[in-house]
């Protein structure tokens, strides 16, 4: 029988999608066997539940949506009206086993609270948590009410479940003012004291309660008219410009929607100039009233402009449009990685995680899941914190990252730029750089410029470097940032975001130089499929190594496995396997794999292998029958550049595999690469990478 728990809310709006984030997190660390349903959905036209998909879309989890709800609730409370309760209920309960037989863990949600029908979803969560079996987490909310306006409804649901013989694992209480925060803790603990439960409150958070210009387009029925590449921008506030110019300016606040009617050309333009001047703050977007569009000539004008924030268009008056937007409701989405970011984030803060994986310890730990090594990446990470630097502070990706691993205490982070520049950049994406674990340094200030100039043309003379040739390098990011790795100012350095793979690497390789034992730098990606994680390489340095260089690359690759917990069983990969093939690139490969056997006797390797018998048992069994690597493979190692970087791409797109990479090995200290196109997820995932990198002895 599969684990299992209830989470449920004291009433609508309690945002439990944050508790469903943080729990599904922390269950994907022991097994990626875990499903999430829900007894009762809502029906919406053309559209999936959000949470259901928030989950099964952020985890990649493998469940038909079908199976993942019983019922749309308009429908269950109809049935319940006709007097068929209990057949509804045995209705539920059928297809949570039928889910439960797929699963290691499954988190049944409770409804959303609608407003017709609060007395009967209170009832039948309580009932059906019981008949389930599954011990309930119960969330409530602390918007704008005082401590007895807290605590009545959730009292009121905690009781209601005690009432029908539930198990409370937990009671959480969200959306909370900082004053209320102790006050409330203080009375969770003296009602319930019992401490195997868990209890915590959790505090606002105006970018999980802001809605983004897209949401806002959507539940508005907005036309979009400019600024579409934006609509991920949040609104903090709402500014309604129905005055002159000068004076709704003042008015301005952080990150504003602006809602002014259509005709009023002189209004949009002024926004657009408070936006781009350092004097105003920041504007997310310009919603306008009455059905007015701006006319020819404003419209050349907007679509001139380069990177415009969204401006969009309703039918109603103002009056109706600002009513309208304060029923917006804010979700987090599956396609939102900032909300979800800040979920964890926050989840990790407030709840006492270990407590909690305590309580679900009965969950069997099956191999390294894709979500097992993220953690116990974070955890290595954290066990020995070092400093990174980021030589492309002022790209707003880096920012992005910077911020979540500096609130995650991961790792300690030096930007690369002139501080006010970047700090009023970071204020403009609504974050802060003002932590304890990320310092800002300036090239043309540092006070170690001209150490690092001295030790360059020390470094490089024989290549006919001066002192004047030095100081041009070092006003180069990637030089400074290089330097700064080389001289011990910090362990290891992440780039790529802004500049190329080349001019990532040259620094390194000029001053930082390879290990002893190497010749060549290399790179792995690890590939985080649905149910394991593989190690390839080299996918994205070297185009066409021979024989030495790919043993070299082998071994390099193994290490690396074995550095970060995955136990290498190598694979040279190559067209044929075993002894069948003939040809240049297929000796190749066997020299190379003889080449690590001789120095490396004791380590799994075999080659050539072809792919599918690398990874698939049966078919490594037929081709390659008692190889300690067939079907088992967990290091594949590429022939040449083109096959690694192919490959890896095509397992990417069409598995929706994670890509992390790529990771350079053979140097004496840590430098990796990014792609220009990445995420911030993907700037997290290498400095995490890196610092591990960087504890190596």
């Amino acid at each position: 029988m599969a684990g299992s728990i209830y989470l449920t809310t004291s009433e609508s709006g309690c945002g439990k999608s944050l508790v469903l984030l943080g729990i599904s997190e922390i269950l994907l660390r022991k097994t990626n066997k875990i499903g999430i349903f829900r007894p009762f959905i809502s029906r919406q036209a053309g559209q999936r539940d959000k949470n259901i998909e928030l989950i099964l879309k952020h985890f990649n989890l493998q469940i038909n949506y079908e199976d993942t709800y019983a019922f749309y609730l308009d429908e269950g409370l109809k049935l319940i009206q006709e007097g068929k309760k209990d057949w509804v209920i045995e209705k539920v309960i059928a297809k949570f086993k039928h889910l439960e037989q797929k699963c290691d863990f499954v988190i049944c949600e409770g409804s959303d609270f609608s407003v017709d029908s609060v007395s009967f979803e209170f009832d039948i969560n309580a009932t059906l948590a019981k008949n389930l079996g599954c011990p309930v987490m119960v969330v409530g909310k602390g918007t704008g009410r005082n401590i007895d306006e807290t605590l009545n409804p959730l009292f009121l649901a905690y009781d209601s479940f005690i009432d029908k013989g539930c198990r409370i694992m937990g009671v959480i209480i969200n959306k909370v003012s900082e004053k209320n925060i102790q006050p409330l803790l203080k009375n969770l603990n003296n009602r319930i004291p019992d401490e195997s439960i868990i209890k915590a409150v959790i505090p606002n958070n105006k970018i999980l309660e802001s809605p983004t210009m897209k949401e806002i387009a959507e539940q508005l029925n907005a036309e979009v008219l400019y600024g579409e590449d934006n609509l991920d921008n949040q609104a903090f506030h709402i500014t309604t410009a129905a005055m002159q110019v000068q004076n709704f300016l003042p008015r301005l606040l952080e990150n504003s929607l602006v809602i002014t009617p259509g005709d009023r050309a002189d209004v949009i333009l002024g926004v657009l100039q408070a936006h781009a001047s350092v004097n105003y703050p920041a504007v997310s977007g310009i919603l306008l009233s009455t059905g007015f569009k701006p006319d020819h000539s404003i419209d050349n004008l907007l679509r001139g402009v380069s990177d415009l924030i969204p401006i969009m268009s309703v039918k109603t008056n103002t009056y109706e449009t600002v009513s309208n937007y304060n029923k917006i409701h804010s979700y987090i989405t599956h396609d939102n990685a900032l909300k979800i970011k800040n979920s964890l984030s926050i989840f990790e803060k407030y709840i006492d995680t270990d407590k909690l994986e305590k309580e679900l310890a009965d969950i069997k730990i099956e191999g390294l899941t894709p979500k097992m090594f993220e953690y116990q990446l974070i955890q290595k990470a954290k066990s020995d914190i070092k400093r990174i630097v980021l030589p492309e502070g002022d790209d707003p990706r880096i920012l992005r990252a910077a911020s979540i691993l500096a609130e995650r205490n991961i790792v300690e982070l030096i930007l690369i730029g002139n501080e006010e520049e970047l700090k009023l950049k970071a204020n403009k994406l609504a974050i802060s750089l003002d932590s304890k674990h990320i310092i800002i340094t300036n090239p043309k200030i540092n006070a170690k410029t001209p150490q690092y100039i001295n030790k360059i043309v020390e470094l490089r003379k024989h290549k006919g470097v001066n002192h004047d040739m030095a100081r041009d390098l070092i006003n180069d990011v990637s030089y400074f940032g290089t330097m700064m790795v080389l001289e011990g100012d910090a362990d290891g350095m992440v780039s790529g975001a802004v500049h190329t793979t080349q001019h990532t690497i040259r620094p390194a390789l000029q001053l930082i130089k390879t290990k002893p034992d190497y010749n060549v730098v290399s790179s792995v990606f690890f590939m985080s499929l649905s149910d394991r994680v593989l190690v390839y390489g080299d996918c994205a340095v070297n185009p066409n190594p021979d024989a030495e260089a790919l043993a070299e690359i082998a071994i390099a690759s193994a290490e690396t496995s074995l550095n970060f917990g995955i136990q290498p069983r190598v694979a040279m990969l190559s067209y044929s396997s075993g002894s069948s093939g003939k040809g240049e690139e297929v000796e190749k490969v066997r020299k190379a794999t003889e080449i690590v056997k001789s120095k490396f006797p004791d380590l799994p390797i075999d080659g050539p292998i072809q792919y599918d018998a690398a990874v698939d048992a049966s078919v490594g069994d037929k081709k390659l029958p008692g190889s300690p690597v067939a079907g088992k493979a967990t290091v594949l190692i590429f022939p040449d550049l083109n096959t690694g970087n192919n490959t890896y791409k095509a397992v990417q797109r069409e598995t929706g595999a994670i890509a992390i990479g790529p990771v350079l090995q053979g140097l004496n200290k840590p430098v990796n690469d990014l792609s220009r196109g990445c995420k911030v997820d993907d700037i997290v995932n290498t400095v995490i990478i890196t610092a591990i990198q960087a504890q190596e002895k």
